[in-house]
């Protein structure tokens, strides 16, 4: 496999979901030559038979660039460096031998390698997140690092904050990392941890654990228990409770929902859900 060249002058781009539209608009905007996107193939959503382009392909389409699903492609167009944001499938080691790639990873490598850095890093409550720029190798997230930025964890940020504060932070950075010279990249040091996608089970909310533990699940999006024994959406709770909020017990100390979603219903304040079902003293959520 060789390296990555400093300057790259033409590039092949491998993205798919949203948050790999902003490093793909902004490298066109800077004057970089992407000779080819790559991303996945249509696909259907929902129950109906028609087939829906991933947004980088809407985007692609958009800035005139040609589109492919076909990874092996990326090295028949004269590309000297591929760029891998968020793409979600394995790149062959024949086309990594052939075309060196570089990814922009969101999280502070070694830890939070794999699927869900930004979601991992929100539950275990740590403090900073961040931004890596690194060479894709044949295994998973363990190229050296060229560089990285360093943001910080705010006590309610949501899964949506820091993908956007992330996705901004890692735009900036691969321009300018890619338009002043990659330099020589160093291996990852530390501990190392993996991020594997969030199971559905891990968004319903026990409330025996401590509150802090129960904000974070609902921070990080689709939180949900069972009240009367119907579903009940959680979607934004307060550590510091207002009075103007609905307090549940936890583990330890009460928990404020502020904004909650009744099965079959539209988001609503917590305290209007609560005028409306009035829980006895004696039911808990989760009942």
């Amino acid at each position: 496999m060789r390296p990555p060249p400093a300057h790259p002058e033409r590039l092949a781009y491998l993205g798919t979901p949203d948050i790999a539209v902003p490093p793909l608009r902004a490298l066109v905007v800077a004057g970089f030559d992407v000779a080819l996107v790559v991303t996945r193939p249509d696909a259907r959503r929902g129950r109906g038979p028609s087939l829906s382009p991933s947004p980088v392909k809407v985007a692609a389409l958009e800035l005139g660039l040609p589109v492919t699903d076909r990874v092996a492609d990326a090295v028949d167009v004269g590309a000297d460096l591929g760029v891998v944001v968020a793409f979600g499938r394995i790149i062959r080691p024949e086309v990594l031998d052939a075309l060196p790639m570089i990814n922009l990873h969101f999280s502070l490598l070694p830890r939070w390698r794999g699927a869900a850095p930004v979601e991992r890093a929100l539950l275990a409550g740590d403090e900073q997140t961040g931004v890596c720029l690194m060479v894709v190798e044949e295994t998973l997230d363990t190229g050296p690092v060229y560089t990285r930025q360093v943001l910080p964890i705010g006590p309610d940020d949501t899964t949506d904050d820091l993908r956007s504060a992330l996705v901004q932070a890692g735009t900036a950075l691969l321009v300018d990392t890619l338009a002043t010279g990659l330099g020589a990249p160093e291996p990852q040091v530390g501990e190392i941890t993996y991020a594997e996608k969030i199971d559905p089970h891990e968004r319903e909310l026990d409330w025996l654990r401590p509150a802090v533990d129960i904000h974070r699940v609902v921070r990080l999006g689709g939180a949900w228990t069972t009240f009367r024994g119907r579903r009940l959406k959680v979607c934004t709770t307060s550590l510091t409770p207002s009075g103007t909020g609905f307090v549940a017990p936890t583990g330890d100390t009460p928990l404020e929902l502020v904004v909650v979603q009744p099965e079959g219903k539209a988001p609503m304040a917590a305290t209007a859900w609560a005028n409306g079902v009035r829980p006895r003293d004696d039911e808990r959520l989760g009942s």
